[in-house]
């Protein structure tokens, strides 16, 4: 098996084009109450208040696995809350506001602090950085969100740092394996765990899939998306509170390079049974012609969602399986049995990585295949999808 420079650049082009899509992304916002007084209005966490008065170590938890789901501007390792301390490293903040502005996150001091840059005042408030004044003032419209306005926002987030290793450690993988190669038809090193995974995805996706005479052309973004997602769901299993594939800003920009593919190599035959499906009275093809372009959106929602919702009830289970040793009582007791679930989860979670981008995979050759292929008016193709969306 021979590996070309293509899938190197495509993994680099790949990446690249990932990386503003993800810079973008920031996690949503939870529901918030308004106090008003005469001076200022502030804002609160009503849901959180609400389940602490009841339980503080719930909503403790729940605010840790909130925590853990999201993207930030920091890498917290652990916190010290008898002293208050969060131990991990900053991220550098990177605004467009009436000029470039790069500061690091440790001046918003994790939405405790307003941070100065250039006479301009800057609070984080659930994720997302907006602009204020020297005293931190948040205005709140009807339905609690803020009004400030927001710079555009171009930081170096957690999800960006994790993209970015995974998309260095892709490269050195596999310049490394394509440099073995020209020492002989045998990898060495790491590249022999490597060849069984390519060779898989070749002959049980691509060809199968794609075609034998058409399927090279799609290999290195089908290896690259693969390797991606397998990578960045193992990261997610570690205990650096990684979540970039429960990003749902991530998996709908990999469901969109899919999508463009698939519309870019799509053939007439494609295109005809989309908008003048062969064989069919003409009064069913106009009613049909919009189903079938709709048709073209739900594969890559398909996608996007399977992989969101997969990844992010996995993270749920795992976390709130260990909340349970500190919100009950009778911490000992249930102690091993909450060990023993988390375990057991933790292990089918591996497989879930693994099975997660092998489908993303399989269901984007699909797509490809059905547009690059001759249909010859059957449907046999479309029963096949229809069966595994």
């Amino acid at each position: 098996m021979v590996i070309s420079k293509k899938p190197v650049r495509l993994i680099i082009a790949t990446f690249v084009a990932l990386l503003p899509f993800s810079t973008m992304a920031t996690p949503g916002s939870d529901s918030l109450r308004v106090t008003t007084d005469s001076v200022h209005t502030t804002v609160q966490a009503g849901h959180h208040e609400e389940i602490a008065a009841a339980d503080p170590r719930k909503a403790e938890v729940d605010a840790f696995i909130d925590h853990h789901l999201q993207d930030s501007h920091d890498f917290v390792f652990f916190s010290d809350k008898a002293e208050g301390k969060n131990y991990g490293f900053p991220l550098p903040v990177i605004l467009l506001d009436n000029g470039l502005k790069v500061f690091s996150s440790s001046k918003l001091h994790h939405g405790e602090a307003v941070a100065e840059v250039d006479g301009n005042f800057y609070k984080l408030v659930h994720g997302k950085i907006y602009k204020t004044d020297a005293q931190g003032n948040i205005t709140l419209d009807e339905h609690g969100h803020p009004k400030n306005e927001r710079p555009l926002d171009f930081s170096i987030t957690k999800n960006v740092v994790s993209m970015l290793f995974t998309a260095i450690l892709l490269l050195l993988m596999f310049t490394a394996l394509a440099r073995s190669y020209k020492k002989g038809p045998i990898p060495t090193g790491f590249g022999r765990v490597l060849e069984p995974l390519i060779i898989f995805i070749r002959d049980e996706v691509a060809i199968p899939n794609i075609g034998e005479k058409k399927y090279r052309k799609f290999m290195g973004y089908l290896l690259t998306v693969f390797f991606f997602i397998w990578i960045l769901n193992l990261l997610g299993m570690t205990p650096l509170g990684i979540n970039v594939t429960g990003n749902i800003a991530i998996t709908v920009c990999l469901a969109l390079f899919t999508y463009i593919i698939t519309q870019f190599s799509g053939n007439k035959d494609y295109w005809k049974h989309i908008f003048w499906m062969p064989g069919v009275p003409v009064p069913m093809k106009i009613i049909l012609m919009p189903i079938e372009i709709l048709g073209t959106l739900t594969k890559p929602f398909a996608l996007l969602v399977r992989l969101f919702a997969n990844i992010t009830a996995g993270h749920v289970v795992i976390m709130s399986l260990i909340g349970m040793i500190f919100v009950t009582k009778n911490i000992y007791a249930d102690l091993p049995i909450s060990f023993g679930l988390t375990l057991f989860i933790s292990v089918i979670e591996i497989l879930v990585a693994f099975l997660q981008a092998f489908i993303f995979t399989m269901l984007s050759s699909l797509f490809i295949g059905m547009a690059v292929q001759d249909h010859h008016d059957d449907h046999g193709h479309d029963d096949h999808l229809n069966s595994l969306v």
